[in-house]
């Protein structure tokens, strides 16, 4: 089979297994279950958790002694047995540790996927700027699909959502075993150090002031990542608690709403290759923030009667904000690191962002919505999404003040080599 559909079906998989669950485990949780809200927060920070060490430690164990795409397929069959013992859950405690043990398997394939795709391109001979991002796409749409298979089948709000992606991760977690090899590079001298032979010499890119930066900035644009998809859904069928917005497609189809965030991100992710050649990655970055801000302000002033167009625009900036920055800075990584530690920078990336960053986002922004913007069990919707449209915004002029990288094009093109 062509590699690029192998890598495709690869991509598809890898998205299909968390669109399965992640925007729908909140009406598992209190309508199925009926769980408290207090610990339903704990779910999220799972994955940030599971982000903050497991990215960097597989990343370090792909470097120097597992094929990648043999831990990649470890990974996800031991996922998978979490996932399908999930519905045998009957209290919330007991749900946080086998959710988290399942996210501790699921979180580091996602860089582990990025560092296989490279490696088996330039394999063969493929420009990765070119051909990544149409392969990546097809993990968005298999969130997608996952998204709509669980909501029109009758499952957003029952067990079955862990069976469908327990079945998905195990049947990608087989069919990674089949992928091209990707080797470690075992480039390890004998009068090595501790540190280079357990591949820690990754996190000395933080000696760097360009890179620890990049890392700092990943961290705190980190922070906005998950919080649409934390409380996207519930702001927008909260409309319903206004008689005139009660059966608007706002709250009657919040969730298929919700999906036109991931169906832009396929849009945008085809012009990263345009937009990382003609701008160059700082400026991708700084776009990807800006459009947080767009993000976060849109749903600031948008209702489901005259401002239905400002929810939908909000949607659609979503594509450009999450994968602008996901995979321009994984690119950023990929041009800027030594091969030998390539998959530990990769796996140091997604620690920052998805892992601290997600997070400290999700604790810091729990809190603050109930400290400051929740009043008598009603939450201040529009005080909040502008609170975090401000955050975004402090951020972005940081960025394009503080981080310099000068635009050259043969850097870009230097990633199929």
């Amino acid at each position: 089979m062509n590699i690029k559909i192998r890598l495709t079906l690869m991509s598809f998989l890898q998205f299909f297994v968390w669109g399965a669950w992640l925007i729908t485990v909140g009406n598992y949780w209190f309508a199925t279950k009926q769980w408290s809200g207090e610990q339903f927060g704990a779910i999220f920070s799972t994955l940030g958790l599971s982000s903050i060490v497991m990215p960097a430690i597989t990343g370090i164990i792909a470097d120097k002694w597992i094929n990648a795409e043999k831990l990649y397929g470890i990974l996800h069959i031991l996922g998978g047995m979490a996932l399908f013992y999930i519905p045998q859950v009957d209290n919330p405690t007991t749900f946080y540790w086998v959710i988290f043990a399942a996210m501790l398997c699921y979180m580091p394939t996602i860089s582990l996927s990025n560092s296989v795709a490279y490696n088996i391109l330039k394999n063969n001979q493929f420009d990765v700027v070119k051909v990544f991002p149409p392969i990546r796409v097809w993990g968005t749409i298999g969130f997608i699909a996952a998204m709509w298979l669980t909501n029109l089948s009758g499952n957003k709000a029952s067990a079955n959502m862990f069976y469908i992606s327990a079945v998905s991760a195990v049947i990608l977690g087989v069919y990674s075993f089949t992928l091209p090899k990707c080797p470690p590079q075992k480039l390890i001298a004998e009068n090595a150090s501790l540190a280079q032979k357990l591949g820690l010499d990754a996190f000395k890119l933080f000696g760097t002031y360009k890179m620890a930066l990049f890392f700092l900035f990943s961290m705190f644009l980190g922070g906005a990542l998950q919080l649409t998809n934390m409380y996207g859904d519930v702001f927008l069928s909260e409309f319903g608690k206004v008689p005139e917005y009660a059966n608007s497609i706002i709250v009657t189809k919040s969730t298929l709403i919700m999906s036109i965030s991931q169906i832009s991100e396929t849009l945008f992710i085809l012009a990263i290759p345009f937009f990382l050649k003609r701008f160059g990655i700082k400026q991708v970055m700084l776009i990807s923030m800006l459009a947080w801000v767009l993000r976060f302000g849109l749903f600031a002033y948008g209702n489901p009667a005259d401002g239905l167009w400002m929810i939908i625009l909000s949607c659609i900036v979503y594509g450009m904000a999450f994968d602008f920055f996901n995979i321009s800075g994984s690119l950023f990584v990929e041009t800027t690191t030594d091969s030998k530690i390539r998959s530990s920078a990769q796996g140091l990336f997604m620690m920052m962002s998805n892992g601290f960053g997600a997070f400290f986002g999700g604790l810091v922004s729990g809190y603050i919505i109930d400290e400051f913007f929740t009043h008598e069990g009603a939450r201040d919707w529009h005080s909040i999404w502008l609170s975090f449209a401000g955050y975004a915004l402090v951020i972005a002029i940081a960025f394009a003040v503080l981080f310099k990288h000068k635009h050259n094009p043969k850097d870009v093109a230097n990633v199929s080599h």
